[in-house]
């Protein structure tokens, strides 16, 4: 129910929405995951509602993250696969290569973040919105969790201490707290 071009309609995808697991929400599309680790989306194509560009990566999918207009999904071997608004996160090309052994994602509005299993972060998405860890990236060592604002993410370190980047107005600065 709802509006149609909000997700409000999955008679399109309605046969396929069995064994639903979990379901995530990006502004105006929706994903499920499927008992058998596969992946159903429906709503607005620029939110994510299409999933068939990367329909073929989407198995064995552990967890599903969303921003305001892209998913990410963790699979099973510690990838993860991207879909959406790809100026949002909804395209992970640039660090593609980064994303393996992936524990976990995070998102703002408009960026994901993603701890190793070596408690380094892979950030993508809206440099803005946190998306670029460059400025912080040398700090971003024995993560233990990551949380997110709409504008920042805060990364909390093995030893107790707290890492921030993105907007600074959205909690992206930290250095005053320190």
């Amino acid at each position: 129910w709802g509006d149609p071009r909000a997700g409000g309609d999955s008679t399109a995808v309605q046969d396929r929405l069995r064994c639903v697991q979990e379901v995530q929400a990006t502004d105006c599309a929706f994903a499920a995951i499927l008992a058998d680790g596969s992946v159903v989306a429906w709503g607005n194509r620029g939110d994510g509602g299409h999933s068939s560009t990367v329909q073929d990566q989407l198995v064995d999918v552990q967890q599903i993250q969303s921003a305001r207009s892209a998913f990410a999904a963790i699979r099973a071997d510690g990838c993860v696969v991207a879909w959406g608004n790809p100026l949002w996160g909804g395209c992970c090309a640039a660090v593609q290569d980064q994303l393996i052994n992936v524990k976990q994602v995070q998102a703002t509005r408009n960026a994901f973040a993603a701890i190793l299993s070596d408690g380094s972060v892979v950030a993508w998405g809206d440099e803005q919105y946190g998306g670029d860890t460059s400025a912080v990236q040398h700090q971003l060592r024995s993560v233990q969790q990551v949380q997110a604002s709409d504008g920042a993410f805060a990364a909390i370190l093995a030893d107790g201490s707290i890492v921030t980047w993105g907007d600074p107005h959205r909690g992206g600065d930290s250095t005053a707290v320190q």
